[in-house]
Formats: C-alpha cells, sequence, structure tokens
C-alpha cells in the first residue's frame, strides 16, 4: 500500500527516521548515560535511581551473572518483578552481560511460569520474593541455574527499605517461606559483583535480546524473538513521533502498566531511556487511591495506559483534582479505547487521549494517532515512519483503500519469528514480511487505521457480522456503565447471539435500561441478547478485558 499517510503526519515528525542509530540496547543506554548522569531515571515508593547510578548498579548485577553465576553468553534471564526499581536494574544488567531477558507476570501460576521457563530455557530468574513460592515449586523441573530473590525495600534506603520489607513480610504477610537451595538475594548478588568487572559484550542489532511471550489470549503463548534492531527500530520511531513535543532530558513518564509487558517495556521505559527522563513506577496500579496520592507529588508530562485503567483513574474525585498543567503526552493502546473515556479524559485534563495500536510481534509499537490530534476520532491512528502496512482477505490478496480485511504489518520493528517455532512463524508471516496481525480493520483516504475487531472475536448473527468492539462502545455510552464486555454465545435460533457482562456504576442499572439504551444506537441483530452484571470483569496483567474468560464463564 502506498505510504498516503506521510502527508497528514504531525509538523516535526521525520518519517525517514535512522532505525539504527545504535548498534544496541547497551549502546542505546551508555548514549543515556553519558548526556544525563545527573539526571533522575527511575522513581518508585519514595525513592530514586540517577542515570549513573543506574549504570552502577546494573554493571554490578551484570558482572554478578558473568562472574559469579557464570552464565554463558546469549543466557536467557527471567525476570519476574513488578514496578520497582530492582527491575531496570536487572534488565540493563543482563542485556549488558549479554543475555536475552524472558519478561514473565509475577501473578503467574505454577504451570504457566513452567511452562516459560521450560521453553525458553531460562538458565537464571530474577524474582521478587513476594512471588518466591511459585519458582520454588517448579524450580525442579526447570533448567534454572541461578535463582535471585529480590526484596521490596532492596534499593530504598536503609530505613525506608526496612520498613517496606517488615510491612510486606510481618504486616500484610505478602511473602511466604519457601524452600530455593542455593539462591541469592538481590542486594547479595550486587554485591557480590562488585567485586568483579562486567566484561563488555560486543552485541550488533541482529543480536537476541528478548523473548518476549504472546498474552495467550488467542492460544499458548509463544515466545517472540525480538532482537536488539527491533526495539532499537521501534524506539526511534517512537522518538521521531514524539520529539515535536517533548525534549531531552525534561521529561517525567507515568508507568503505571507493568514493565513485563511489551507495551509499558519498549514505550516507557525503553524510549524514555533514550530521551533521559525520569520514570515514575507505579507497583499497584489497582490500588488507585494510592496510585493517585502518588501522583499527586510528582509534575508529570506523560503516561500511557489502557482504556480501562484511564477509566478507573477518571472515576476517583481525588484525581480529577490534580494539577495537569505540565502533561503533554497520553497514549493509550493494549486494548480499544472507548469514546467516553477519551471524551471524559480531554475534559478533566485538558488533553487529548490518543489511541496507538501495536503488537508483542511488532516490539510492539505499529500504528498511532497524531500527538497534536484535537479530539477522539475512533481511528488507532497512522502507520509509524518506516512501516508499512496491508489490508488483506483470507488468501493474502491486498484489498483496495476502503475496504475491510486483516491488518498486515511490515517494517524493521518486526519480529524474527516465533522461538523454537518455524510452523507458528509461516502462519502468521507472509514471504514478503508482512505479519498477520489477527485484527480486521480498514484505512481511509489519509491512511488512518480503523480497527473493526480481532477475528476470533467477531460474532455471526445470522450471517450478519457483530463486533464486540461497537456493541461495547455503545454500551459504555450510558451514564450507569463502568465497564462492559461483549461475547458471542451459541443461539438455536441465530447460530450465535450478543451477550454482555456489565459492571455497574448505577447499582439501580437494569438489562431493560440497556436494552432500550442499544435500541437507540445499534441495528437489531447487534442489540444483546443476554446480559449479565458483575462486581469486576476478567482480565490481562495490563488490564485488558479477557473475551475469551467471558466465553468460557
Amino acid at each position: 500500500m502506498e505510504r498516503i499517510w506521510l502527508a497528514h503526519y504531525p509538523a516535526g515528525v521525520d518519517p525517514d527516521v535512522d532505525v539504527r542509530a545504535f548498534p544496541s540496547l547497551v549502546h542505546m543506554f551508555e548514549d543515556a548515560v553519558r548526556r544525563f548522569p545527573r539526571h533522575t531515571a527511575f522513581i518508585s515508593m519514595g525513592a530514586s535511581l540517577t542515570y549513573a547510578q543506574l549504570d552502577a548498579l546494573s554493571q554490578k548485577f551484570g558482572a554478578f551473572l558473568q562472574n559469579v553465576a557464570r552464565l554463558p553468553r546469549g543466557a536467557r534471564v527471567a525476570l519476574m518483578a513488578p514496578n520497582l526499581l530492582q527491575y531496570p536494574v536487572a534488565l540493563l544488567g543482563a542485556l549488558r552481560a549479554g543475555y536475552v531477558i524472558v519478561n514473565c507476570n509475577p501473578l503467574y501460576t505454577p504451570r504457566e511460569l513452567e511452562h516459560q521457563l521450560k521453553d525458553s530455557g531460562a538458565e537464571a530468574i530474577v524474582v521478587l520474593e513476594n512471588f518466591a513460592s511459585t519458582v520454588a515449586e517448579v524450580v525442579a523441573g526447570a533448567s534454572l541455574r541461578q535463582v535471585v530473590v529480590a526484596r521490596v525495600g532492596d534499593l530504598l534506603g536503609p530505613a525506608r527499605g526496612a520498613l517496606a520489607n517488615f510491612v510486606v513480610r510481618h504486616v500484610k504477610k505478602l511473602a511466604p517461606q519457601c524452600d530455593l537451595p542455593g539462591a541469592v538475594r538481590f542486594r547479595q548478588a550486587l554485591r557480590l559483583g562488585a567485586h568483579s568487572q562486567l566484561r563488555p559484550i560486543e552485541l550488533g542489532p541482529d543480536d537476541l535480546a528478548f523473548l518476549q511471550y504472546t498474552g495467550g489470549t488467542t492460544g499458548e503463548p509463544k515466545g517472540v524473538e525480538l532482537t536488539h534492531g527491533n526495539l532499537i527500530a521501534n524506539v526511534q520511531q517512537g522518538y521521531a513521533w514524539v520529539r515535536p513535543f517533548l525534549g531531552d532530558g525534561c521529561e517525567t513518564i507515568v508507568t503505571a502498566l507493568p514493565l513485563y509487558h511489551i507495551f509499558a517495556l519498549t514505550v516507557s521505559c525503553l524510549l524514555f531511556l533514550r530521551i533521559g527522563a525520569a520514570n515514575l513506577l507505579i507497583a499497584n496500579p489497582r490500588d488507585i487511591p494510592n496510585f493517585v496520592k502518588t501522583l499527586s507529588k510528582h509534575r508529570f508530562s506523560a503516561i500511557i495506559g489502557v482504556s480501562t485503567l484511564f477509566n478507573a483513574l477518571l472515576n476517583n474525585p481525588d484525581f480529577r483534582r490534580l494539577d495537569f498543567s505540565g502533561l503533554k503526552v497520553c497514549v493509550a493502546g493494549g486494548m480499544a479505547l472507548h469514546r467516553t473515556v477519551a471524551e471524559t479524559w480531554r475534559e478533566v485534563t485538558g488533553r487529548t487521549l490518543v489511541e496507538g495500536y501495536g503488537l508483542t510481534e511488532a516490539s510492539p509499537a505499529a500504528i498511532i494517532n497524531p500527538l497534536d490530534l484535537d479530539a477522539f476520532n475512533g481511528a488507532i491512528g497512522l502507520p509509524m515512519p518506516q512501516t508499512d502496512i496491508s489490508i488483506r482477505d483470507d488468501e493474502g490478496v491486498e484489498l483496495p483503500i476502503g475496504a475491510t480485511g486483516e491488518l498486515c504489518i511490515k517494517g524493521p520493528q518486526v519480529m524474527r519469528g516465533y522461538w523454537r517455532r518455524p510452523d507458528e512463524t509461516a502462519q502468521v508471516m507472509f514471504p514478503d514480511g508482512f505479519v498477520r496481525t489477527g485484527d480486521i480493520a480498514v484505512v481511509d483516504d489519509k491512511g488512518f487505521v480503523r480497527i473493526v475487531d480481532r477475528k476470533k472475536d467477531m460474532i455471526v448473527v445470522s450471517g450478519f457480522n457483530v463486533y464486540p468492539n461497537e456493541v461495547e462502545d455503545i454500551v459504555a455510552l450510558h451514564v450507569g456503565v463502568l465497564e462492559v464486555g461483549a461475547v458471542g454465545v451459541p443461539d438455536a435460533h441465530s447460530g450465535e447471539a450478543v451477550k454482555i457482562v456489565v459492571v455497574r456504576k448505577d447499582e439501580s442499572l437494569s438489562a431493560e435500561d440497556l436494552i432500550a439504551h442499544c435500541r437507540k444506537h445499534l441495528v437489531g441483530y447487534k442489540i444483546p441478547r443476554y446480559i449479565e452484571f458483575r462486581k469486576e470483569l476478567p482480565k490481562t496483567n495490563v488490564g485488558k478485558i479477557l473475551r475469551r474468560a467471558l466465553r468460557d464463564l
């Protein structure tokens, strides 16, 4: 498809960005250290690290992995921790030592963790002690040579750290006792690493940086091979997009999504390291009151999240009273952004919440709206610099502009393939380099892309296609609805019927109210036939509503 979208880029965005500006992520980080040594890099629970401190600590951790754990070059190192200072230290230390990162969700069950450790062949894991019991259950069957156990207070300073550890262990009892023979404490690993030197490793764009596992929302999780070149390309693409709006060395981004998720990893962590920003880490974004209290102490200029997170913030009265005068960039991704959330965000903050789009297989960012957008437009945006898109039918034939088909993406940020699964790779990769996204989309004459829905989530009612996103967006317009998920359920007469599962904002809201509301906005076959009310909806670790779980239940 011709790059018609370039004519509609915001002023100052370079469409010919250098996607190989750095040989590796290590070179990019070390460049930031040289440029911003005294600037704050990460903030967590009242403590912070400068770029120089992050440099020193990550060198110590990398030296520990090389010289004490004696891991061979290219070994996979699993990280299983929430947004704490230990995460970037371990992440950068392992990358600098020449290892491949395997991010693990701390809330994994033993079965899920065991699959990921075995599949990746991870030889070391860094885990917060709160979740060490899960590792203890699977360590015997995994190929782990080294376990490093972190505590919440490790990098918070003596007094604050001791208090945090006491509360976790003895007040909230969040760290159950477990047996992990040979495990090393995180702080001990830093002390041991300080007694040796980190050996510099020559890394290039073709070297593997991450095995980033897919969320498993459409099947068994697969390890996506992302190289240093893939990540550098995506960071550079993002840098070109934000540069007209943000300055180097003077920004603060709020990171509430977990860094082990690809969206936050690339967009919050790596991109904002590139510009020398301060990263405000939120360890538990589900605790909205404490989240808002933390925000009140900082003048922040950027925030990324998912629609459900922004919705939760907007429903907190204290959030609405915050000072948003420094806010410049607000980006939603991971799931469809509901119009009501976007419009309310604009009313409350005075800033437009722009939607972007990505997938793990694209490192992840591929499409994003202009950051100077005046209002919500219902699109996921324009393809990023050096990114191509194609709308294709089931046979892989490209369709014309305005036609609806599967969105396919090509660019330097697209994965090398699935880890040890050439058959799975062949199913999603076309010979011309485009990757299937599984999303149904349409492109307009300016190049703006609109997602119709997930291919697998589409509901077929008497032969007519119903897209859950559309139903959810309409239902969410009702003032009594807090959250909604739409799925298809078997129906004897129509094959499938629409069912919605709703979390009420107003307890007096009834099914009849919602049916009447939908009749005003939807054609008959799209109106939900079944309505269920719940206290909460099943979500992924980043807050994306799990339609598969709704169907299963």
